[in-house]
């Protein structure tokens, strides 16, 4: 005689029945870069240039340039540069603030090493009917940069560092616009 709480049987069913629940159960997570959540109907799309109220100079034609350039890429909307009747949607940004701020120095002459940009802004989809489609009113994004020490090559970073700020901004803000995040 078997001591066992279930026949073999039901053993086994249990098992399948634990099995088949625990794969129809799904987290609720996807792959990034694979939705598409604004409405179909999006044919065209106008990006004017961003607002700058910073004080920092021409940072507004970086970070449209280059949001521009990604929706390019990696989507399939028509970019026109300001709004219009035939945009079926305007993308809208204003940097906010712009600083810098030291983060190392160096040991011996107290000098800066590397320094630390951060740029606020909000931006906002709106359609033509002005439904708004996305919006985000905090964008926060922080780049780090070396500062040269050698006075005879001394260049300054601050642009090659605001240009990879742009480009990270730019993917960011694309994918959030695509994924409705």
């Amino acid at each position: 005689m078997r001591r066992g709480l279930l026949p073999p049987a039901c053993g086994w069913r249990i098992c399948l029945l634990l099995l088949a629940l625990t794969l129809s159960t799904a987290c609720g997570y996807h792959t990034a870069g694979h939705t598409n959540t604004l409405p179909q109907n999006l044919k065209v799309l106008a990006v004017p240039g961003f607002v700058n109220q910073s004080q920092t100079f021409r940072i507004e034609q970086s970070l449209t340039q280059a949001v521009v350039h990604e929706l390019t890429t990696r989507t399939n909307y028509q970019i026109v540069n300001q709004a219009s009747d035939i945009a079926d949607a305007t993308l809208n940004g204003t940097v906010l603030t712009t600083s810098a701020s030291p983060l190392t120095y160096d040991s011996k002459t107290g000098r800066v090493e590397s320094a630390l940009v951060i740029v606020s802004m909000k931006v906002s989809l709106v359609d033509r009917d002005g439904k708004i489609l996305f919006q985000n009113p905090s964008y926060v994004f922080r780049e780090q940069y070396q500062v040269s020490q050698e006075l005879s090559s001394f260049f300054e970073e601050d642009s090659p560092a605001l240009g990879r700020l742009s480009r990270d901004f730019a993917k960011t803000l694309v994918s959030d616009l695509l994924e409705g995040f």
